[in-house]
């Protein structure tokens, strides 16, 4: 299986699991909103509704990323997954901002101290759905390092998002029992900054990979290793990378003799281009230019 058509079939597949899991969230968590009178419980159900719109927005974005290089993208699509990142680390940053600024809200006006809470089906419910959405929140982020999908990351950190908003909302019920209702405020703002950094980070992660910064140093350091390894190089000059969407692109420029014949240097630099490319498949394509060695021009004067 291709590498576009794997990262298709598992974003899809995971994004899917969550979909569906959010889906079953929500009615759980209204019907248990409704029984119990948790107005925090009915605020997390629509949270959990919210999750299925990023999920679409993942498969979309994928979708796109993954067609083949055409006449006008050259290059292929992968920074499409990058737009995709970025609407759902600003849905991310949004859904945090409303939660902060409801609890906000509650604690100026004083709302919090009219939370009243019947039975314990509340209770079972955040529980519920805390553990849940941990469970999809590993699972989807360890799919997402497993292709290094920035999309499929922004949605870990929704489901986590969730939990997080579980949480606040168990505390608040719980607070209500035992007479601080106010907790569940200050828990929800607490949450809120959470989630406004994830947010952050995500974002600044898919800006990256769209205005070609450079991979990290450690796989500059492997790429640069293998390469001087190939028989017939002597040094290796230059080594520029960029990111894009999720590949990286490599420029390169290695030394070697320059009395060999030009059959031979482009027999070298074609096995430089073929063992990168095989050995680190997030190297979508490497450029390689073939300088004489100065080492050996100095050798010969």
């Amino acid at each position: 299986m291709s590498d576009n058509n794997l990262t298709k079939s598992v974003t899809v597949k995971v994004s899917v699991i969550g979909m569906t899991g959010n889906v079953l969230l929500t009615v759980f968590k209204f019907i248990a909103g409704i029984i119990a009178h948790s107005g925090a419980m009915i605020s997390d159900a629509v949270h959990s509704a919210s999750d299925v719109f990023s999920g679409l927005i993942v498969i979309i974005g994928v979708r796109f990323s993954t067609k083949e290089s055409d006449y006008d993208h050259p290059y292929g699509h992968e920074r499409f997954e990058c737009v995709a990142a970025l609407i759902l680390a600003i849905v991310l940053a949004l859904t945090g901002a409303f939660i902060g600024i409801e609890a906000l809200g509650k604690i100026i006006s004083g709302a919090y101290r009219e939370l009243e809470i019947k039975g314990i089906i509340a209770i079972i419910a955040a529980v519920t759905s805390i553990i849940v959405k941990e469970a999809m929140f590993w699972y989807t982020a360890i799919n997402a390092k497993k292709i290094d999908s920035s999309s499929l990351k922004a949605e870990a950190w929704h489901h986590r998002s969730d939990a997080l908003s579980s949480v606040g909302a168990l505390i608040g019920i719980c607070g209500a029992k035992l007479g601080l209702p106010i907790l569940e405020p200050i828990a929800s703002i607490i949450i809120c900054l959470f989630i406004l950094k994830v947010s952050f980070d995500i974002f600044k992660d898919a800006i990256d990979r769209m205005v070609d910064h450079s991979c990290d140093k450690e796989l500059e350091r492997q790429i640069n290793s293998k390469a001087s390894s190939v028989d017939g190089v002597i040094s290796v000059d230059l080594l520029r990378t960029r990111v894009f969407g999720n590949k990286v692109y490599v420029d390169i420029e290695i030394g070697a003799d320059g009395s060999i014949p030009l059959s031979e240097a482009h027999k070298i630099a074609h096995n430089v281009h073929n063992t990168v490319e095989r050995d680190f498949p997030q190297v979508k394509h490497i450029m390689v230019h073939v300088n004489p060695s100065e080492t050996q021009e100095s050798a010969r004067d």
